[in-house]
């Protein structure tokens, strides 16, 4: 027999107020996790012979990229339901509203083209960088389990849990989803900071990133239950299906990125040893 489910009131949005100023637990758990994220990379970057200043040069145009990325990806999606009988300035002053998906494709695609601009080792960075996502993402999700936000569908688990009465759930008891994108990201943290003194290949750790974190979206995705039914393609959610798409990027590229390093390594200029 299952035991009671957990009576957790998870929901505590605000952290503290000082005096007009309210400050919440979603943001500064974000910002820990940036910091967090921002340290690791510089560390690990200098591994590679990555100067601290390339590294938070990439860092800041990732932050913009991300944040911009995420913000469009979220209005696409929810533009009809949220956006399209509103005034246009609401795009920019909502505070809720991201979509980490959309901030991984604004980040990378803004990254690389500073990288390339600035003729920097385009995956020797992404190598570095790329673990600290993994550990900032982690915090991030903390922020939405104090938040409310990206909830799971109802379950009678031991460990579900229960946000207040007012919450959109009513506080039923539902999956934890929050949490396990959490402990999963730390575990993708360790297992991608522990590849990085192995990888064979720049751009490897980049690869492997994509090609891992997708299926444990998908699985998340899967006891998720903030979608409306409409949101949802036959049986796959949004997230699943970008997921999709990511996990076959992770490939192309680790295949490419391997082929290439192998060419470089045995081009004319650098003959293969006899």
């Amino acid at each position: 027999m299952l035991a009671a489910p957990l009576m957790l009131r998870a929901m505590h949005e605000i952290a503290f107020k000082l005096g007009g100023l309210t400050v919440h637990w979603y943001g500064i758990l974000v910002a820990l996790g940036f910091m967090a994220g921002y340290w690791t990379a510089q560390r690990r970057g200098l591994r590679d012979g990555l100067s601290p200043d390339a590294v938070a040069d990439v860092v800041f145009w990732l932050f913009l990229g991300g944040i911009a990325g995420a913000r469009v990806l979220y209005v696409i999606s929810y533009w009809r339901e949220e956006f399209a009988d509103g005034p246009w300035t609401k795009v920019f002053t909502t505070r809720s509203g991201f979509v980490f998906y959309g901030g991984l494709i604004g980040a990378t695609v803004c990254g690389i083209a500073y990288a390339i601009r600035k003729t920097l080792p385009v995956w020797k960075l992404a190598d570095a960088l790329v673990p600290s996502v993994a550990l900032g993402h982690a915090f991030g999700r903390l922020g939405c389990f104090m938040t409310g936000c990206c909830h799971g569908r109802a379950c009678e688990l031991p460990w579900a849990v229960h946000f207040p009465a007012d919450h959109v759930t009513r506080g039923i008891g539902v999956h934890p989803t929050q949490l396990y994108e959490a402990g999963l990201n730390l575990a993708l943290f360790g297992a991608l900071a522990w590849w990085y003194r192995r990888k064979q290949f720049d751009g490897q750790v980049f690869a492997l990133y994509l090609m891992a974190y997708a299926p444990v979206r998908a699985l998340v995705e899967h006891y998720r239950g903030d979608y409306a039914p409409t949101k949802f393609i036959g049986p796959l959610s949004p997230g699943q299906l970008v997921s999709i798409g990511i996990f076959t990027a992770g490939i192309i590229f680790y295949f490419w990125l391997r082929r290439r390093a192998a060419n470089s390594k045995f081009s004319p200029s650098n003959p293969k040893p006899a």
